[in-house]
């Protein structure tokens, strides 16, 4: 399954894309993100890493597929246990100020609707002036 995710904000496009650069600042605005073990501090494509969530010690292991930082857009492939997703994020500024922001996610059915929800609370976090830390 396929689902588009979009947000707008206040935040300016280079702090959205920092946001996003950095995985340390992922937990930031990412409320279903508690830390992130990283290759890199940065983010490129090959970068691999895991993300851990709510559970301690249970993480999803991820590789940046495609980076494209003049596009501030990226895509990495995810994986929990026996399931893959691939999500391709992508932020522009706004006419006027601000920015936006899409997620597409592409995925099992199940997993894509699960996820859904907390990536739309993380995407309008993303692209607010202030996070949620």
């Amino acid at each position: 399954m396929r689902l588009t995710l979009h947000a707008e904000g206040d935040a300016a496009i280079a702090l959205v894309w920092d946001r996003c650069l950095y995985p340390e600042q992922w937990s930031q605005w990412a409320p279903q993100i508690r830390r992130v073990e990283c290759s890199a501090e940065t983010l490129d494509a090959g970068v691999t890493g895991t993300v851990f969530g709510v559970v301690p010690n249970l993480g999803a292991t991820f590789e940046v597929v495609e980076f494209d930082p003049q596009n501030y857009r990226w895509l990495w492939d995810v994986v929990a246990g026996p399931v893959k997703m691939r999500l391709e994020h992508s932020s522009s500024e706004r006419p006027g100020g601000g920015s936006s922001t899409v997620l597409i996610a592409d995925g099992p059915v199940a997993a894509v609707l699960t996820y859904a929800p907390v990536a739309r609370i993380s995407l309008e976090s993303l692209v607010r002036p202030t996070s949620l830390a």
